[in-house]
């Protein structure tokens, strides 16, 4: 399980703490989800998820100041606080009232709030948390964006991944991350890779050494995160293996559960792998968008067929 801590989360989404004295540190934020206190305010704690941020919008803020019998409302802040979720957000920037802050000091949760409203807040705080909690993992490739489709290029070490980058980064592209990719999962549908900060920017060129691609090509040259939308697996060429020559139908590999598009190429001397990739990435363009060059050849000679009958 992954985790970051509620100071990541204040200082990405501008939060103002309404007591600094309780160290957010300490305190981890685990479950990606969101939670509205609604039926919480009346007392009914049954199914409360206490791993998730609690947030209070107008109608929530409303009901509070609807109460009028401010010891049970103490009384209710008190149990609530008692579950030490991580934080209670204010959003609109509406203000906590002072029984509630004096609950949250008691049983150490902070109180946030947000000048965003409600709806907007909850879409920017789940959409973040997903990414930065997302299950994921580390593999020896490298990772590009060629014509804005991720590409991940494998292969065994020594078979010219860096190099084709390094080529395909000359011819305009953008490198995320060369020898070790973190992959992560956002979604059934989405995998998003990073390089790791120690080697962001950083291309091993075997002979040469390390090259910084940020300084020596340009920001424009670089990239934080990039989809991954095609696998290229780069292999030794082998006479005795049937290599797909047409491309009918698509092969696929498949990380943290979700499948991607996998082509296998051959590696000769005198192929120009900075071509094949573009290729490929331009091509996978075209099938996303309803275009299929297999298809088409094939159905032209279906018809061709037809035709001499």
């Amino acid at each position: 399980m992954y985790s970051i801590t509620l100071t990541k989360f204040i200082e990405k989404l501008n939060l103002v703490n309404h007591l600094p004295e309780i160290d957010t540190d300490k305190i981890m934020i685990t479950d990606p989800d969101i939670n509205r206190p609604a039926v919480q305010l009346s007392g009914f704690f049954e199914h409360f998820d206490a791993n998730r941020i609690q947030i209070c919008g107008n109608v929530e803020h409303a009901y509070i100041t609807s109460m009028h019998d401010k010891d049970e409302s103490a009384k209710i802040f008190d149990k609530l606080f008692q579950h030490k979720f991580p934080c209670l957000v204010f959003c609109r920037g509406l203000e906590p009232q002072d029984f509630i802050l004096e609950a949250a000091r008691k049983h150490g949760v902070p109180v946030l709030t947000s000048p965003a409203t409600t709806s907007a807040f909850v879409h920017e705080t789940v959409r973040w948390l997903h990414v930065e909690l997302a299950p994921r993992i580390s593999i020896h490739a490298v990772l590009v964006d060629v014509y804005g489709v991720g590409v991940l290029i494998t292969g065994e070490s020594g078979i010219g991944k860096s190099e084709a980058a390094l080529e395909l980064i000359k011819r305009g592209h953008r490198l995320v991350s060369d020898d070790v990719v973190e992959i992560k999962k956002v979604s059934d549908d989405t995998l998003v890779g990073t390089a790791p900060d120690v080697t962001r920017h950083f291309i091993e060129l075997r002979g040469i050494g390390i090259i910084d691609v940020k300084a020596l090509f340009g920001f424009e040259c670089v990239k934080m995160t990039q989809s991954i939308d095609l696998v290229i697996n780069l292999e030794e060429w082998d006479k005795e293996n049937n290599y797909d020559r047409l491309g009918l139908e698509d092969q696929y590999t498949e990380f943290l559960g979700n499948k991607v598009v996998v082509h296998n190429i051959p590696i000769r001397p005198g192929r120009n792998l900075a071509i094949i990739v573009e290729s490929a990435a331009v091509n996978h363009r075209q099938k996303e968008m309803g275009y299929n060059a297999a298809q088409e050849l094939y159905n032209r000679v279906t018809r061709n067929m037809n035709k001499g009958k």
